[in-house]
């Protein structure tokens, strides 16, 4: 029984799985990711990669997420369960790449800046 080990990535969240054939099983820190990622399209956005690459069902995984939001969180899953699926059956790779599920998507958080209230909002310009 082989496990597929990989790292997903987004924003400042981190998903490391741990994927293994069964029968779809997917554990979200130690809870179900349904109990876990409690609305639709995060759910959805779980399962993306298994729909992609007709593989629902199949697999079991194990994940462990740390940093970043619920939405983070949920596309870093996502992006470590497309790269498992490609480690396991290259031929899926053209379709998960055409959808963008291989991609790291480098966009975070402008830091803020010293002497205003954000990153680039600055505070109240009175003349007199």
């Amino acid at each position: 029984m082989e496990v597929i080990n990989t790292i997903g990535r987004r924003k400042t969240a981190v998903a490391r799985i741990y994927m293994t054939p069964g029968t779809g099983k997917i554990t979200v820190n130690k809870r179900d990711y349904k109990e876990y990622f409690t609305t639709g399209p995060l759910q959805f956005i779980v399962n993306q990669a298994f729909q992609v690459a007709d593989a629902e069902g199949k697999w079991d995984v194990k994940a462990n997420l740390d940093g970043g939001g619920i939405t983070g969180q949920a596309e870093a899953l996502r992006m470590a369960i497309a790269r498992a699926l490609c480690e396991n059956n290259i031929e899926d790779r053209p379709a998960l790449k055409a959808k963008g599920l291989l991609m790291r998507d480098p966009r975070m958080v402008e830091r803020k800046k010293p002497g205003q209230p954000k990153a680039r909002k600055r505070f109240q310009f009175s003349k007199r």
